[in-house]
């Protein structure tokens, strides 16, 4: 149970955490204009939300969504990609330094990453189509839960200890609602 509670507690706070640096930076870094940076990485610009307002638009005359609109709805990507990854630090990582890493992660892997494919970088601008997060998302969270849990090793007792599941039924319905 108290790893139940413990991973139920680090989904909720990289939940916070994420939506936090989200408008502080990683917004800005993802889909503002680099520079001379372009291809890499985004600008500077809009960090803070800055010069975002109720009337400013993504992409003005090409798609008509307010832009504080599609920054919330890129935040539910970025927020969902670390949550993917926590999965392989189930008990083998201290609560503090889960949410540095992922505070780090998100600024300096997840961010360029959709800022290459999603935000005018090179990726998107060489014609990748990435319209669900199958590389944004599921590779990048796929390929840092397999390094993570490369480097953190086996689990306290692998191999030793009985780690069934702690409720089965949860875990089938949790696996169901992937499919919604």
């Amino acid at each position: 149970k108290k790893n139940v509670l413990a991973t139920i507690m680090q989904s909720f706070a990289i939940t916070c955490l994420v939506t936090v640096l989200w408008f502080m930076f990683g917004y800005s870094l993802a889909f503002s204009d680099g520079g001379g940076m372009n291809a890499y990485l985004g600008g500077f610009s809009k960090f803070f939300h800055n010069g975002i307002t109720t009337s400013s638009l993504w992409l003005p005359g090409v798609a008509n969504i307010p832009e504080f609109v599609f920054s919330m709805f890129q935040m539910t990507f970025a927020i969902i990609t670390p949550a993917l990854i926590a999965g392989a630090f189930a008990e083998r990582m201290k609560f503090s330094a889960l949410l540095i890493f992922m505070g780090a992660w998100l600024l300096v892997v997840y961010a360029p990453i959709a800022h290459w494919v999603w935000g005018g970088g090179f990726l998107g601008t060489a014609g990748v189509l990435d319209f669900a997060g199958g590389t944004v998302v599921h590779i990048n969270a796929g390929v840092a839960g397999l390094v993570c849990a490369l480097v953190l090793g086996k689990r306290e007792g692998y191999g030793t200890t009985n780690m069934a599941p702690h409720n089965l039924v949860y875990s089938v319905i949790g696996a169901s609602l992937l499919w919604v």
